[in-house]
């Protein structure tokens, strides 16, 4: 199985080498592309170094449009590749956990892979949210995964051209999971470790648009799937 390692980043300058090297040590014949996403530090020129491909928007164009790039590019300039792994560039998510995503694609038990977090020891405002977020999910689209927004996700190529394009924003994950579930496509969930910053909590403001945001989302698409609108 050829692995493809996508690693969507964004003013990462201090983490970009070091998540390079990890994934070059955990997954040593990987084919990892950077995107950076129109970073204003070093991210690009830090990339670069490491030898791997990197691909540059000139403008910050959001973590969707980011993920597009990626794909299209493993698509239509790397034919050999089997699945391609999302992992972010700030080291939220352990790159060594990318081998619990990578097990259930190899073993062909499934074509999208997800990780989910260990509740208790996320912060109580991001749990809460994700309780509400993951419930909702779950009723519209009767399903029974245990998280619905982590960001750690493996996919086959086939997923990949099947899902098309991914929508930004802050509804990424339930977007593709709602397109997963919408073509047939077996999901399956790992749990993986997740590393939150002191200071990683939004503002009041920012935290409220993300939570009506995803909140609007499910309801109107989980009500179009159950009419088989989607």
């Amino acid at each position: 199985m050829k692995i493809g390692v996508l690693l969507p980043a964004f003013n990462e300058e201090k983490n970009i080498q070091i998540v390079i090297r990890e994934v070059k040590k955990y997954i040593p014949d990987s084919k990892i592309v950077v995107v950076d996403d129109g970073s204003t530090d070093m991210t690009n020129e830090l990339a670069k170094q490491t030898g791997v491909m990197v691909l540059r928007h000139e403008v910050n164009r959001g973590k969707g449009n980011t993920l597009n790039t990626g794909f299209k590019y493993f698509l239509k300039k790397q034919p050999e590749i089997d699945v391609v792994i999302i992992a972010d560039a700030d080291r939220q998510y352990p790159i060594d956990e990318i081998v619990k995503i990578l097990e259930p694609l190899k073993k062909e038990e499934a074509d999208f892979v997800m990780g989910y977090r260990n509740w208790r020891k996320v912060p109580y405002a991001n749990a809460m949210g994700n309780f509400i977020w993951r419930i909702l999910f779950n009723f519209f689209f009767k399903t029974n995964l245990k998280d619905t927004n982590c960001g750690y996700i493996g996919l086959t190529r086939e997923t990949i051209k099947k899902i098309g394009k991914v929508y930004g924003g802050y509804i990424i994950e339930n977007a593709m999971l709602r397109d997963a579930l919408k073509n047939g496509i077996r999901i399956k969930q790992v749990p993986v470790i997740v590393k939150y910053k002191k200071g990683n909590m939004s503002n009041l403001s920012h935290f409220s648009r993300m939570f009506f945001g995803i909140l609007y989302f499910i309801i109107v698409e989980g009500i179009n799937y159950r009419l088989g609108k989607i």
